[in-house]
């Protein structure tokens, strides 16, 4: 009875014995590095082909990984699609939202989460441009969790830019009576074209006109105290 409990507090490898306190870490540590790895190639693939062709099987063809090694991870289609949007979520967090709320209040972050967007998306970080927006046309006109999580996700994004465009209300940088929600719609609206031009109609100068309009449509609301907005022509 001793030896068994003095058993299940070690692992032994290669004949010596470690801790399992020292070896469970890191095996939780080397399956989530394995996780994020596989759900980056998902999200990549699921901007391409759609998230309803994102199987287990059609990931382990692109991974050449076996069924059951991503059974492992993902125990059902459903279960992989949304583990997807939420890496997604994570990656959209990490290179646009993230960096714009290191710029100061005021249409600087404005600005910053604008051209975050449009730099995400002209800069090819997923094949099939824009995840969300590929997502929202895939799922707008169906039902359950992966729709809501989808949803989920662009409502946050809205009220990210809803409250930045607060935020240069506050710090006078646009005019008082501009209504923040509606505004960042129009700001929404106007990537969201962008990213359907330049995919479905190789528009290769979409970004370049959202971006000229997104800050032209910014400057015609600024007060004289806003920092300058420089728009390329």
């Amino acid at each position: 009875m001793l030896l068994m409990e003095a058993a299940g507090r070690f692992c032994c490898s290669g004949g010596e014995c470690l801790p399992r306190v020292a070896v469970e870490p890191e095996r939780k540590a080397k399956g989530a590095r394995t996780r994020e790895s596989i759900l980056r190639v998902a999200v990549d693939l699921a901007s391409v082909e759609g998230l309803e062709g994102l199987t287990i099987g059609r990931l382990a063809e692109e991974l050449e990984m076996s069924k059951s090694g991503l059974f492992a991870h993902f125990g059902s289609k459903e279960e992989l699609q949304l583990a997807t949007v939420e890496m997604a979520r994570q990656i959209f967090v990490d290179r646009i939202i993230r960096p714009a709320l290191a710029l100061p209040e005021g249409t600087p972050r404005l600005i910053g989460l604008c051209q975050g967007w449009l730099d995400h998306v002209a800069g090819g970080v997923f094949k099939g441009g824009c995840f969300f927006t590929a997502a929202s046309f895939e799922f707008d006109s169906r039902s359950g969790p992966v729709r809501d999580a989808i949803a989920t996700a662009m409502r946050t994004w809205l009220d990210v830019l809803t409250r930045a465009i607060e935020g240069a209300k506050k710090a006078r940088h646009i005019k008082a009576a501009i209504d923040a929600r509606k505004f960042a719609f129009e700001i929404y609206s106007l990537a969201m074209g962008a990213n359907w031009a330049l995919q479905l109609l190789d528009d290769k100068g979409a970004m370049g006109k959202a971006r000229q309009n997104i800050l032209e449509r910014i400057r015609s609301v600024a007060t004289p105290s806003c920092p300058a907005i420089k728009i390329a022509r």
